[in-house]
């Protein structure tokens, strides 16, 4: 059974299926994964990172918060004045976050995707989701990225990276199929302007509203899915029977000649009003 928000995702074939991995032989062909990107609204890239520096990040990242009283695995009684402290002050504008997020793997790869110099916001999103966490407000409700970054260009990219082992019972990332497609030709069309807030928590109703299915897939450490700023996705919520807390971070690039949304370029904060 898969939740998100407590919401019970419907397992009908209509409304659930699986995220579907850019085969080997598109891997290098620029042109194949543009036409895919344009096609489904997404990449997922299996092992498209070093397993060690991903490894590396999640220890670091608990490492850094355990004097908060969060653990890696198994319930925690946590100091929420401690943890924003060390995850805003120290952590997300630390070296090793920054480091992480401009290694060759992605650097490179954005440089080459885009056939031009790529940028990446500093407004970069690492968060955690411990198992047993349910109800309105522990999971990521559905929404596209384009109603955060309005300043900018809506040729922007976003990459989740799940840092670890993330099955879809941890509480991964899902997105609903095709659902770029109707959003551009609204958001265009100028039917559709939605304010900078999430769509709905109900996503069993939302596939229904679409005529759509959730994406779902067991991520590996190393995995990346890069998507579309007009795809809507949402997460899962986190009920691993071996009480694993998921942790993932979501950064986004573009061409550094497009428009740069200027208020993505302070640290994340969850008081920044985006």
């Amino acid at each position: 059974m898969l939740t998100s928000n407590g919401y019970r995702l419907d397992t009908a074939p209509a409304r659930l299926g699986a995220l579907e991995p850019v085969p080997g032989e598109e891997r290098h062909d620029r042109d194949a994964l543009w036409a895919r990107l344009r096609r489904h609204g997404y990449l997922y890239l299996k092992g498209a990172l070093p397993v060690a520096g991903v490894i590396e990040m999640r220890r670091h990242y608990f490492d850094a918060l355990a004097p908060t009283g969060l653990r890696e695995h198994g319930r925690s009684d946590v100091d929420p004045a401690a943890l924003r402290r060390v995850l805003f002050k120290e952590l997300v504008p630390g070296p090793a976050y920054q480091e992480f997020c401009t290694q060759p793997a992605l650097r490179d790869w954005y440089a080459w995707f885009l056939g031009a110099s790529a940028f990446l916001h500093r407004r970069k999103i690492i968060r955690h989701q411990r198992a047993g966490d349910t109800g309105i407000g522990f999971a990521t409700q559905a929404h596209y990225d384009l109603v955060y970054l309005r300043e900018g260009t809506d040729r922007v990219l976003s990459s989740w990276i799940p840092l670890g082992d993330c099955p879809a019972t941890r509480g991964g990332l899902v997105y609903l199929e095709g659902s770029h497609e109707r959003v551009r030709a609204e958001e265009r069309g100028g039917r559709l302007r939605r304010p900078a807030a999430s769509i709905t928590a109900d996503l069993p109703a939302l596939a229904e509203e679409f005529d759509s299915r959730w994406l779902v897939a067991d991520y590996e450490a190393g995995d990346m899915v890069v998507h579309s700023p007009y795809l809507v996705h949402a997460s899962l919520d986190n009920a691993d029977p071996g009480e694993v807390t998921r942790l993932s971070t979501d950064i986004r690039y573009q061409r550094a000649a497009d428009p740069i949304d200027w208020r993505w370029q302070e640290h994340w904060h969850d008081r920044d009003g985006l």
